[in-house]
């Protein structure tokens, strides 16, 4: 099929043509965040480097990049990274194919790409000690939490173990070690502040999507919860929230068990149940309990996935689970929008805005 500029019409599912794209409007900002000073006194006499202590630092905003193709749909995508990763993840796919930035534009949506707060382009300032807490929680510099090889290879189901590939696996394996390049420090991660800089997003654009990916699924479910400008939202192997008093009890795994969520008021609840959302998993999942932990966690987070939508839709919810074996799409991995099969993946994504009319122009 060849490319057609947006400015005529938008590809349609299906397509990934690289024809030409017409661009309206492209840029990058920050939202949210605040001001903080470090201990002590400011004094530039003493060296003649930058030193932290009285001087004043912004913190917690979020990096957001943007392109409105020309006659665009009317509910922008926000595309949110997970766990170890920026936004780049939704950029070009490791081994160079268009990635799901690039095949939604195609389809006329405006994108918007984050890295939230404290991670990528939304830095964190670097302390040489603690100097003070956020939530309770102290603030110093080089917590990390970066993913290790063997972990990702694991828990991101690219093979059983590190270095073995499943049989059927969609993700371009050539490229995985220019994908494991891409890995950030996951540095002291805060579901409030982050969530709240995707509703300060929203509150700037206003309604529009969200499509989450992991450890984001949480950010996206809060932000649908307090946020009148969340229309839809398509969560990537997320977690999940449930209502206070009624979170279920943990998961069992093979070993030990699995917490099921996060609680959220009756009345974010209640809110988060008026928004169409579709909660995703690729292929490869345990169907029952195994040794390794890291895989057995996301059979785990299946079974929750089910009580969750449930949970919601005896509120009057709009909430469904995609298996994506279940529509013909075998071997995606935890990252199926970088998967050799993205194009389909993109296309029930497609199908899911136009059965909540959430792809009008």
């Amino acid at each position: 099929m060849p490319g057609m500029m947006l400015g005529g019409c938008a590809s349609t599912p299906g397509s990934s043509a690289r024809g030409l794209i017409t661009i309206a409007q492209q840029g990058s900002f920050f939202v949210g965040g605040k001001k903080v000073v470090a201990p002590g006194n400011y004094d530039p006499t003493q060296d003649t480097a930058c030193t932290d202590p009285g001087q004043t630092f912004w913190m917690d905003q979020m990096y957001v990049q943007y392109q409105i193709p020309e006659n665009a749909r009317k509910y922008p995508l926000i595309l949110v990274h997970g766990g170890s990763g920026t936004g780049r993840v939704w950029e070009t796919t490791p081994d160079g194919r268009e990635g799901f930035q690039t095949l939604m534009l195609r389809r006329g949506f405006p994108v918007y790409i984050v890295d939230f707060p404290r991670r990528g382009r939304a830095g964190y300032p670097s302390f040489n000690g603690p100097f003070g807490t956020l939530a309770g929680t102290p603030v110093v510099a080089n917590r990390t939490g970066q993913a290790g090889m063997q972990y990702a290879w694991s828990r991101w189901r690219f093979g059983p173990k590190y270095p073995e590939v499943f049989p059927v696996q969609q993700f371009p394996m050539q490229a995985v070690d220019s994908f494991l390049q891409h890995l950030v420090p996951t540095v002291s991660d805060n579901s409030e502040i982050i969530s709240g800089a995707l509703i300060a997003l929203l509150d700037k654009i206003g309604p529009s999507v969200l499509v989450t990916h992991s450890q984001s699924g949480l950010f996206g479910w809060l932000a649908g919860a307090r946020s009148p400008h969340v229309k839809g939202i398509v969560a990537y192997e997320p977690g999940f929230v449930f209502k206070q008093g009624e979170v279920p009890l943990p998961v069992p795994l093979f070993k030990g068990s699995q917490p099921s969520g996060t609680s959220v008021t009756p009345v974010e609840f209640a809110k988060l149940a008026t928004v169409p959302l579709q909660v995703v998993y690729g292929d490869n999942i345990p169907k029952q309990p195994i040794p390794d932990l890291i895989a057995d966690g996301r059979r785990a987070q299946v079974v929750t996935s089910v009580m969750f939508a449930e949970a919601l839709n005896k509120q009057g919810g709009q909430a469904s689970v995609l298996h994506l074996p279940d529509v013909g799409q075998y071997g995606n991995s935890h990252f199926m929008f970088s998967d050799l099969n993205n194009v389909q993946v993109a296309d029930e994504l497609s199908k899911f805005l136009a059965a909540k009319r959430l792809d009008v122009w």
